[in-house]
């Protein structure tokens, strides 16, 4: 499993700390001590996991989430605030981190985060033929459960099977006639709205803004695509 982690701390002190336990855990640890610089490191060194605080001279933590989230979808991003406000917290998750973590913390406690989000970030080669990853979605397809930013989505049966396909289908673009055969079956017999409208409600439980969806994209004149960015 890859480990290499990068820290975004303007505090010298904290990034040193940070790194000498990081260090004694095994991991391949980089240091940055702006977002500037951070954003930087991103693109030379690809690492694993980020741990990013929120307070940065020039761009804040908020700003770099944003950037690295879009560019590196699959990329882990751990939050790093002296704050403590759930605002903080939740203002960071919207901006795509996986997980937060409230300075002063424990250093053990840290390392295990990092280790948690790694494994979810690279399954085993047993789990990963259960497991769709798809930007900030993840489906485990043996317990039929779907997630977003590790929160469970609540779908229908058919709703978790048209984000499968989509899902097996990465910005492939799929007509209303495919995904009535392989959704629905190909003996259907019923009114083919029958997908806009399953599409409707999936978006509604998917997208932040469901009249501007990111993901589920409509092909105009053909039917559905499933964008990964």
């Amino acid at each position: 499993m890859s480990n290499k982690v990068l820290i975004i701390e303007d505090e010298e002190s904290i990034r040193k700390f940070v790194k000498l336990v990081l260090d004694k855990q095994g991991f391949d640890v980089i240091q940055a001590p702006s977002g500037e610089e951070g954003l930087e490191k991103v693109n030379m060194e690809n690492p694993n996991v980020i741990l990013l605080d929120v307070m940065l001279p020039g761009i804040d933590g908020f700003q770099v989430c944003e950037i690295i989230r879009k560019e590196y979808p699959n990329m882990g991003i751990i939050m790093l605030t002296a704050r403590g406000q759930d605002m903080d917290k939740v203002k960071g998750l919207e901006y795509g981190a996986d997980d937060y973590m409230v300075k002063p913390f424990n250093p053990l406690e840290l390392s295990a985060r990092i280790n948690s989000l790694l494994r979810r970030l690279n399954p085993s080669s047993e789990e990963n033929s259960d497991i769709i990853v798809s930007g900030p979605f993840k489906l485990d397809l043996s317990c039929k459960v779907a997630y977003k930013n590790e929160v469970q989505l609540n779908l229908t049966p058919k709703e978790f099977l048209l984000l499968k396909i989509f899902m097996q289908n990465v910005n492939k673009a799929l007509s209303r006639n495919k995904l009535l055969d392989l959704a629905w079956g190909y003996n259907f017999v019923g009114d083919p709205k029958i997908v806009d409208v399953n599409i409707r409600r999936l978006r509604n439980k998917l997208e932040d803004d469901p009249s501007s969806p990111n993901y589920l994209e409509t092909v105009w004149g053909m039917g559905y695509r499933w964008k990964e960015s």
